[in-house]
């Protein structure tokens, strides 16, 4: 009888998950938004997006190698690390500066604090920060085929309209101008129970709330500050990281509204047209405090003593 019995710590879940069949259905998830950058920003894009992903591969490869770890690439972690930077950037960004981003990412954010499951911040996030301080490039936004070139929309004085908005035709980085792709790949990612929704909706909520009321309760701003610039494919893609997100819904949605208002605040009063990437970043580092904020109680614990 004894043989038959095993222990091991709680949590005692089963399930046939796996960090690549995640991995492969957030790259399944990009594809919408991959293919309507392409078609909007034309061959330039792809080759931004391949640029990023081949090197955030590689970098992980030749790290493991030099360091003499088991290789790690095939979860897939590094490939939608590549791909999520590309999708942040804009199609005419030198590819030196696209490669010199994927390694930043790879090495500097994920691999030097441990690999996957080990970094303290969004490795994609990070590197699109680090890429925004170090190279003006990146404040350059690519506009779509034979358009004319004029200011990003959360730069402009008059905003494209909200159809423009939403299918994407418009100036700004690969993967975040067109909310119909986005949506798709956001629906995806829910029916397969890859995230929840309680960070996308607090955040892109937020984001729509504050901005209503600063607008003086105008809802075509409002909708407008919500599909302009990087809110939906960082609210959906990168605020949703496991890693670097809480666990619980109480958490979840304390993050989503932190990132919201650090945004709306950014946008607002900021330097940046945009604040996307800086409101993860600095919630990312405040993820382990609410972790601790809204933990849940253990079964059958006590209440410690003062």
């Amino acid at each position: 009888m004894a043989s038959k019995l095993r222990l091991s710590v709680s949590p005692h879940v089963h399930t046939h998950e796996t960090v690549t069949g995640i991995m492969l259905d957030v790259i399944i998830s990009l594809l919408p938004a991959t293919i309507a950058g392409t078609i909007i920003f034309g061959w330039r894009a792809l080759l931004v997006v391949a640029a990023c992903v081949i090197t955030c591969v590689l970098s992980e490869f030749i790290f493991n190698k030099i360091v003499k770890e088991k290789p790690t690439i095939g979860d897939l972690s590094a490939a939608v690390t590549g791909l999520l930077l590309g999708l942040n950037l804009p199609a005419n960004i030198p590819i030196w500066q696209a490669v010199i981003g994927s390694v930043f990412a790879i090495i500097i954010v994920k691999c030097f604090f441990g690999g996957m499951g080990c970094n303290l911040v969004n490795p994609a996030i990070t590197a699109r920060v680090f890429m925004l301080v170090a190279f003006g490039s990146m404040a350059t936004a690519a506009f779509p085929v034979d358009a004319v070139s004029s200011a990003t929309p959360l730069s402009a004085e008059q905003m494209p309209s909200l159809t423009t908005l939403f299918f994407g035709n418009y100036g700004g980085a690969i993967g975040e101008t067109c909310t119909l792709a986005l949506i798709i790949g956001f629906i995806y990612l829910l029916v397969r129970q890859v995230i929840t929704w309680h960070i996308p909706v607090a955040y892109i909520g937020t984001v729509f709330l504050f901005t209503l009321v600063l607008e003086g309760f105008d809802f075509v701003a409002a909708l407008s500050a919500i599909m302009a610039g990087g809110l939906f494919i960082g609210a959906i893609f990168m605020a949703t990281d496991y890693v670097t997100s809480p666990e619980t819904p109480n958490g979840k949605l304390i993050f989503g509204l932190g990132a919201g208002i650090i945004t709306v605040m950014i946008r607002q009063w900021g330097n940046y047209p945009e604040g996307v990437s800086f409101a993860i970043l600095l919630m990312n580092i405040l993820d382990p405090y609410i972790g601790i904020w809204t933990a849940r109680k253990v079964f059958g614990g006590v209440k410690a003593d003062d």
